[in-house]
């Protein structure tokens, strides 16, 4: 599945399902768009679904080197742990690397 199939996927998801604002979905689009920047920087090889819990925690570093704030960070992983769960809940991926996080 591409990118843009997951990233469609995930909005309609957020959207119909999760029944969040308008800001709380471009909030956590921003956040899916963060990880795949961060895999075509360091790991282009990878894509969602091979993701690793040692590949999150340098997606991590990542975003902590960006001076986000606390708070910026913290919601930036919850997006990313709602985006695994719909990537589960779509059997695209059989295990949540996010689980640990």
């Amino acid at each position: 599945m591409s990118k843009v199939a997951y990233i469609n996927g995930f909005s309609a998801y957020i959207k119909l399902e999760k029944s969040l604002s308008a800001n709380s979905n471009e909030a956590y689009m921003h956040d899916v768009e963060l990880l795949y920047e961060f895999l075509q920087e360091k790991h282009p090889e990878k894509n969602a679904e091979k993701l690793t819990l040692d590949l999150l925690q340098q997606f991590i570093q990542w975003i902590n080197e960006r001076n986000l704030s606390a708070r910026s960070q913290a919601r930036i992983i919850s997006g990313i742990k709602a985006f695994y769960k719909y990537l589960l809940l779509e059997n695209i991926i059989a295990d949540d690397p996010t689980i640990f996080l």
